[in-house]
């Protein structure tokens, strides 16, 4: 169906969608590499394309030979040099709503024995540092590791993180309730401050993770006794018990009925 003309140019419902596609997608790859050197690259690609348009439209013959040779391979200099921050949008696209409804997770029981085990540490001031998957595993950041394939629980999670204990540097994966291992390497943020605050190896290693995948990373500082969790890519400091309860049954989208049964059922058992 015609909508109007443009010259020669006939412009349909199915050319405005595909237009609309087109810059949302462009847009969105801006996004994520905003405030990158990749951004940076982004606007050239951009630009070359839009030069080669010109140089087809112009009919330059040698340009044209120039362009359509680099196009050839611009493909995969583009997965190349972009490997980050496609990674990065592909686990934008997955935290979907849409895509979540489809993901069944079931962490209930596992939330109150982390965050007994967080306010028990953060009281002895020992550091802590827990990765709660929240749809796709973990298995290369996983086989880092040492595998544990244990039921999640507080007084394993105090004894992981004990700094008597061997597993207590690195991170601990929890996976549905099953602690898949401990002492897990995790990639740093590139943000090393936040203000004026000098962000510590956990704080950047919490962030790291939670900007390459769907999970929400808990952390203990060792110094201060504060708890933090890292989400997105965005760190919430200076917790108490009460909020980082609130946030982790909000964030990890859990049934509020059911988590209210959970919780009921912790506190009695717990006394």
């Amino acid at each position: 169906m015609e909508l109007f003309k443009i010259g020669f140019l006939s412009v349909t419902i199915i050319d405005v969608v595909d237009i609309f596609l087109v810059s949302f997608i462009f847009y969105k790859l801006y996004s994520v590499m905003r405030g990158t050197i990749a951004a940076q690259i982004f606007v050239g690609l951009i630009l070359i394309l839009a030069f080669s348009f010109v140089a087809q439209a112009a009919n330059l013959k040698a340009m044209n030979w120039i362009l359509r040779t680099l196009t050839d391979i611009w493909v995969i200099a583009f997965i190349i040099l972009f490997q980050p921050e496609l990674r990065r949008l592909l686990v934008l696209l997955g935290r979907n709503r849409l895509i979540r409804a489809f993901i069944r997770i079931d962490v209930e029981e596992s939330v109150e024995e982390v965050v007994g085990a967080a306010s028990e540490l953060a009281r002895k001031h020992h550091g802590m540092l827990v990765v709660i998957v929240r749809s796709t595993g973990l298995r290369t950041f996983v086989e880092t590791g040492t595998t544990l394939q244990a039921r999640v629980s507080k007084a394993l999670l105090v004894s992981i993180f004990n700094p008597k204990s061997p597993l207590h540097d690195g991170a601990v994966v929890i996976h549905d309730r099953i602690i898949e291992a401990a002492r897990v390497t995790l990639p740093l943020s590139q943000t090393a401050n936040i203000g004026d605050t000098i962000l510590g190896m956990r704080h950047r290693a919490a962030l790291g993770i939670s900007e390459q995948a769907d999970v929400v990373a808990l952390l203990v500082s060792e110094e201060t006794g504060k708890i933090s969790i890292a989400d997105t890519g965005i760190l919430i400091r200076n917790l108490t018990t009460q909020e980082l309860r609130h946030e982790l049954y909000t964030r990890l989208s859990l049934h509020p009925i059911k988590s209210a049964k959970s919780i009921w059922r912790f506190l009695k058992l717990n006394g």
